[in-house]
């Protein structure tokens, strides 16, 4: 499985903004649930399938948090980029 992958302290409120030249997948996970998906196990995550870009996800609590891109299986030549607007 192919896939984005940033790491990073977010606290209560910032919000994750994805932007995708193509529809895609966006999770916010915590490790465990990180570690999980990596290894294609059942895993919760906030976020979802997105038609329309930039997805923006509200950090449900502070923490730790891996936010993931993909494209659900296809490839393509994508331009993507994350940034965090704080609370």
């Amino acid at each position: 499985m192919q896939f984005q992958h940033w790491r990073e302290h977010l606290n209560k409120g910032d919000v994750v903004e994805i932007d995708c030249s193509h529809r895609c997948n966006v999770k916010l996970m915590d490790d465990s649930n990180f570690n999980r998906f990596k290894r294609s196990d059942r895993h919760s995550y906030y976020g979802g399938h997105y038609d329309r870009l930039p997805a923006r996800i509200v950090v449900p609590h502070t923490g730790t948090w891996n936010i993931t891109l993909d494209l659900g299986g296809g490839s393509a030549n994508i331009r993507f980029g994350m940034r965090v607007i704080p609370a």
